[in-house]
């Protein structure tokens, strides 16, 4: 079986060969029906990087359930990568379950706050928030084996282990693109799957995702915009 990340090495750029600016958009749909919408904006000025995400329901969920959430990760660029500092939820309809993070990398601590209480994390190397993730296959670096990385949701950090399941070409409402497909090495049956195609011509952007939460709801986020310079 070849490696992740030697493939992923092949087709990222060296860290800092990255672009300033990217603005996508992404259509979520389940079974087939458009149930929302995400933009997205990452910027990148010196050796600093913001990035928004924001997720608007749609179509028949948007008359069952109007709801808005907004990711926003700031943080630092390396020669690892994204190094978050600061990471914010937030939610239009249940505000009690904002939550905020800061990542104290001198102490190795990440600094929590959710429904009023605040608790500290240790924080392993290169953990990622669950924004900067998606954006930190930029700078892939070559390992034998799968791709382990740590991921905070806010309110903790876990690892996620992802293997390469193959390399494809795939159709979207914006085009055809030649992509890594990956999944995450799940342990048990409680652990929400992600599949996730990154476009190789496009510094590893991911432009397909799927996420199967173990209740049985399956969510596919398509790409129909993007912009890099």
């Amino acid at each position: 079986m070849k490696k992740l990340l030697a493939l992923l090495l092949a087709a990222a750029l060296p860290a800092f060969a990255i672009p300033n600016e990217i603005n996508a958009e992404y259509q979520l749909t389940s079974k087939g029906i458009t149930i929302g919408r995400v933009v997205e904006s990452f910027v990148r000025k010196g050796e600093s990087y913001s990035i928004s995400s924001v997720s608007r329901s749609e179509g028949i969920l948007k008359a069952l359930y109007d709801e808005q959430i907004t990711l926003n990760s700031v943080g630092k660029v390396g020669p690892g990568g994204l190094q978050p500092l600061q990471f914010d939820e937030r939610r239009t309809r249940d505000s009690k379950r904002d939550v905020n993070a800061t990542f104290d990398w001198g102490r190795g601590v990440m600094h929590s706050r959710f429904k009023g209480e605040t608790s500290e994390h240790a924080l392993p190397h290169q953990t990622q928030d669950r924004i900067s993730m998606m954006y930190q296959f930029m700078h892939a670096k070559p390992r034998a084996g799968n791709l382990v990385i740590a991921m905070s949701n806010g309110r903790k950090v876990e690892h996620y282990t992802y293997r390469l399941v193959d390399e494809v070409r795939i159709a979207t409402p914006l085009g055809e693109f030649d992509t890594l497909h990956i999944e995450r090495v799940t342990d048990t049956p409680r652990d929400s799957k992600a599949e996730v195609w990154l476009a190789k011509d496009h510094f590893n952007f991911p432009i397909r995702v799927v996420f199967d939460d173990p209740r049985g709801l399956r969510v596919e986020q398509t790409i129909v915009a993007l912009q890099t310079r």
